[in-house]
């Protein structure tokens, strides 16, 4: 086992235990950036001015009449930015745009003394627009040929050939919706400068450093004249982690013109008309299957919509890439990623981050032909998971292809589901008007950034003359549970008990240069540079003790706070050896660092080893629908997923089941609405709140939920054998969609291919129930934009017996 894998004796992480603000967050006494107004004088409140519509050159700007408002103090515009007039890494997105790019686009911002001074000052602004035509939905832009970023290729194996030795090739296509974060805290920052010209940020961002690069380069400033603070956030979900910048940068230029603190918060509409959603996106396939159902050859288009500037759409896009293939060996692949320009806002991180769309494709393609081939949906899934020695279509060897199996045989055992599945064909055959169905799809998930340079992380680790401890990490909390485990790695790694360790807020001067608190790297990043600081303080320690047992350190334990020499009943309590070393004047504080080995990637020829590891899991999911109206409940879902160790058992199980739920809203009930006529509106975002925005709710709460975590499943290389947990849990949904799939298709004759809108709202289910009816493979209706929901998976080369691969 390797040294960062192994747990000492008794060890903290392991144990199960609440979130560390689980009290404060219910009593409500937990403080979140906006929280900090209240303990802040002279504060002012920024506003911004929101042009309405989807595109136009700005002709004017007039702010006087702002100024003419009680309690106005000033308009932030353009001509105010003393460094880069811009709130992104790639020089696209302008902080105060001559040119609206979106409808809702904020050009302005005004200060007041009270919010509504600023609301109003705001309305008062001028601005006089010379409109552009707009290209607001996916299929719009795809036709106009609007593109940007970059294009790549994913190549393996010799693709022609395989469709040649195909003997079922069938194409498709599918669109499928954006999501909405809807984390429950809106976007805010509070700035002021201090007496040194210092600019101090409380920012609720994924990624204070480069929060802290964008205020700079606005400001003018270099980084160390910046400090960002982030106490914790009202959930994130990726939505925090580019997003915050330039609205820390509109607050942090306020408080430096005007010398006062400056509070900017966006209200819930604000905040869903301005920041940028999951990626839409579009595919177009083509597949190729052997006489065994097994597959030999993909080709597939994705394109994703990337809204009016590029954030981080190219490395979402790459990373969809990454994930078509999920648990399933493609021997022969060629997928080509696009990105779609549209007057719509920035689409930007969001759980999984492009994963869960490329592994969606594959999931709707193996729904879409198993009926096809005559196979059940179980079986040409397993039929085509990975196998030792396998490698994915970027080149990386699939280590752990054990693990596929292990979470889904454990998944169907657990959810018995061989007898549930006869329960349930004769509930179907009994039932004209209700069908249930169930469905088992598993998920493997790349751990780590693509980006190479983004796999580090950092901490900083004090221990006080009392034997308290104090450590700060680069990480950030929203709700994960990041900062319980970084506590529990502590106290593990110095062998004393939780309560002697407190963990500070992360900020940018006391850990500097770190990587967003995203791609579920936060605990491997974080919890190595923690548990490295605390290994250089023990080892220090060690000697200490050493010295004062009349022992050599390699023979001394610490153990719940008690030094011990190996073989003898003397002993050092923690607190005295902690004083004991400070008049020996050891240095009690350390910085940890960790770089995530082996890893490598060359983004130009789309190949290399850009992952740590693959996290696994399995989920059984049983739906009822009415086939009336399209209705349906989740009678009962079994997941098992692969955690490796726990860090944190209690945290785990917690993030599973909220990454399914998340999942299960996406693919569900989460129907983003734009309008898309030629109207004055055009561009609107129609969901704006949660009136409009269906989320799940306890109503769509499985009625059965069990989730368990893969036993014996220790990760080699990784903090104390874990693994993460952050996104991959989101993919467990599939299974419900697929089931979904089966129980409007058990409305019409076997053998018929059932396509399913995405979200698969009860009216999507509905007209997929209708199209089963008719017993056609033709398009179910039309998904919830109103546009095509897709070409039907249909065969193009030999017409496929039913039965044909039915024993094979």
């Amino acid at each position: 086992m390797s040294q960062l894998s192994e747990r000492p004796e008794k060890p903290v992480v392991g144990v199960s235990m609440p979130h560390e603000s689980a009290t404060l967050h219910v009593t409500g006494t937990a403080l979140y950036t906006d929280d900090l107004v209240h303990r802040t004088k002279d504060v002012l409140h920024a506003h911004p001015v929101q042009v309405m519509k989807a595109h136009g050159r700005i002709t004017a700007l007039r702010t006087e009449p702002a100024l003419a408002v009680p309690g106005v103090v000033r308009v932030l515009t353009g001509a105010d930015v003393p460094g880069v007039n811009d709130a992104g890494m790639k020089h696209d997105e302008p902080l105060f745009p001559d040119e609206v790019m979106f409808y809702g686009h904020a050009v302005a911002w005004v200060l007041g003394e009270t919010l509504e001074a600023a609301r109003l000052g705001a309305a008062a602004v001028e601005v006089e627009l010379d409109e552009l035509p707009s290209v607001v939905t996916l299929q719009d832009a795809i036709a106009a040929g609007s593109f940007h970023g970059a294009r790549p290729v994913m190549l393996t194996g010799d693709v022609d050939a395989g469709f040649a030795d195909a003997a079922h090739v069938f194409t498709g296509e599918f669109q499928f919706s954006d999501q909405e974060h809807f984390y429950l805290e809106t976007h805010a920052a509070l700035a002021h400068i201090d007496e040194a010209e210092q600019v101090f940020v409380q920012s609720s961002t994924q990624h204070p450093s480069e929060t802290q690069e964008i205020v700079a380069h606005v400001l003018g400033l270099h980084s160390h004249e910046v400090t960002v603070q982030c106490l914790r956030m009202g959930g994130g979900f990726g939505g925090k982690e580019m997003q915050p910048h330039g609205f820390a940068a509109v607050a942090a230029l306020g408080a430096k013109l005007t010398g006062r603190p400056v509070r900017l918060r966006l209200n819930r509409t604000q905040d869903l008309t301005m920041s940028g959603k999951r990626h839409g996106f579009h595919a177009q396939w083509k597949i190729g299957f052997d006489p065994d159902g097994r597959v030999r050859a993909l080709e597939a288009t994705l394109t994703a919509d990337g809204g009016w500037s590029l954030d981080l759409s190219e490395p979402v896009v790459a990373r969809a890439l990454c994930h078509i293939d999920n648990t399933y060996w493609l021997p022969n692949a060629r997928v080509t990623g696009r990105i779609a320009k549209t007057n719509k806002v920035s689409n930007t991180a969001f759980r999984g981050f492009g994963g869960p769309q490329g592994m969606l494709v594959i999931e709707d393609i193996m729904g879409r032909c198993a009926p096809l081939l005559g196979l059940d949906p179980m079986e040409l899934r397993e039929r085509n998971f990975y196998q030792q020695g396998q490698a994915t279509p970027y080149g990386q060897p699939v280590v752990q292809p054990e693990r596929i199996s292990a979470v889904w045989q454990k998944a169907v055992d657990n959810g018995g589901i061989a007898d549930r599945k006869r329960e349930i064909a004769a509930f179907n055959a009994s039932h004209p008007n209700t069908k249930r169905a169930l469905a088992v799809t598993g998920v493997k998930f790349g751990i780590s950034f693509n980006l190479t340079a983004f796999n580090q992380g950092g901490a900083l680790v004090l221990i006080y003359k009392d034997g308290s401890v104090l450590i700060n990490h680069g990480g950030t909390e929203m709700g994960q549970g990041l900062h319980t485990k970084m506590l529990q790695v502590a106290a593990t790694s110095l062998g004393i008990p939780l309560y002697k360790v407190r963990l500070a807020p992360t900020r940018t001067d006391k850990v500097p240069n770190t990587s967003a608190t995203a791609a579920s790297s936060g605990a491997d990043l974080n919890g190595a540079a923690v548990k490295n600081a605390c290994e250089q303080l023990r080892e220090r320690l060690l000697r200490v003790a050493a010295s004062q047992l009349g022992a050599n350190a390699s023979d001394v334990r610490i153990v719940e706070g008690v030094a011990r020499t190996l073989g003898s009943d003397e002993e050092l309590a923690w607190d005295d050896l902690v004083r004991t070393a400070y008049f020996q004047r050891v240095q009690l504080s350390a910085a940890g660092f960790y770089r995530t080995e082996g890893l490598h990637w060359d983004a130009k020829s789309f190949r290399g080893s850009p992952f740590k590891y693959f996290s696994h899991g399995a989920a059984a999911a049983e739906v009822e629908v009415d086939g009336f109206t399209g209705a349906y409940r989740i009678r009962r879902v079994d997941i098992v997923h692969d955690v490796g160790d726990s860090l944190s058992p209690m945290i785990d199980i917690g993030q599973v089941e909220g990454g399914f739920v998340q999942g299960a809203g996406w693919l569900t009930l989460e129907d983003m609405r734009w309008d898309a006529t030629d109207g004055p509106h055009r561009g609107r975002l129609l969901t704006r709140a949660a009136s409009t925005y269906k989320l799940p709710s306890f109503s769509e709460m499985p009625e059965e939920f069990n989730v368990t975590l893969l036993e014996n499943a220790t990760e080699e290389g990784s903090v104390y054998g874990s693994k993460a947990v952050g996104e991959p849990p989101l993919m467990l949904a599939f299974s419900v969609r697929e089931a979904l799939r089966q129980a409007a298709a058990a409305f019409g004759p076997s053998g018929v291919s059932v396509e399913l809108a995405s979200p698969a709202t009860p009216e999507a289910v509905y007209w997929a129930i209708e199209s089963a009816r008719q017993g056609a493979t033709s398009r179910n209706g039309h998904d919830s934009n109103g546009s095509a929901a897709g070409a039907h998976a249909c065969e193009v080369k030999v017409r496929t017996d039913a039965t044909a691969l039915s024993g094979a």
